[in-house]
């Protein structure tokens, strides 16, 4: 059975842009990385769990910050290179991310010291357009860009350079 994971993708439009909010993950992994290493805010959640529940919950673990209401649009599943199944939901928001804190995790750092270090699960979370959007996500989740994109409430926005 796939590890499963849901998370929420916040969009807005600003002059004609639709901008997204992703996430960069905290850690010493990921410290030095940037395009390809960001993220819609998302987590896991076992087979049986709403994945809009469990989107909602990351979404604030992550942010620290609950998901804003209002109309939802369901971008699907993909599966990840690594097997991972992601569910993402899109909602329309203009949401400050200025008070944005992560939950953290901890870890042994460096590998093999014996000292376990805290870190954020999420170091950086910013507005981007999609076009920006498009080199910084994880390959494996560009297409949830895609998908919203395509959306029809979307029409006559474009991505931005």
């Amino acid at each position: 059975m796939p590890k499963l994971s849901a998370g929420v993708l916040l969009y807005r439009t600003r002059g004609g842009v639709v901008e997204v909010l992703i996430a960069h993950p905290g850690g010493p992994f990921w410290a030095r990385k940037d395009n390809g290493a960001w993220s819609i805010p998302k987590g896991e959640y076992t087979d049986g769990e709403d994945p809009w529940v469990a989107a909602q919950r990351e979404f604030a673990e992550e942010l620290g910050l609950s998901v804003p209401l209002g109309a939802r649009l369901e971008l699907g599943q993909l599966k990840q290179s690594g097997g991972k199944v992601v569910t993402a939901f899109a909602v329309h928001s203009d949401l400050d991310v200025t008070g944005a804190r992560s939950n953290t995790f901890e870890l042994e750092w460096p590998k093999g010291s014996g000292r376990l270090r805290e870190f954020p699960e999420v170091d950086r979370v910013d507005w981007f357009s999609v076009a920006q959007a498009r080199v910084k996500l994880l390959k494996g989740q560009v297409a949830f860009l895609n998908r919203l994109m395509a959306d029809p409430g979307l029409a006559g926005s474009h991505e931005g350079a």
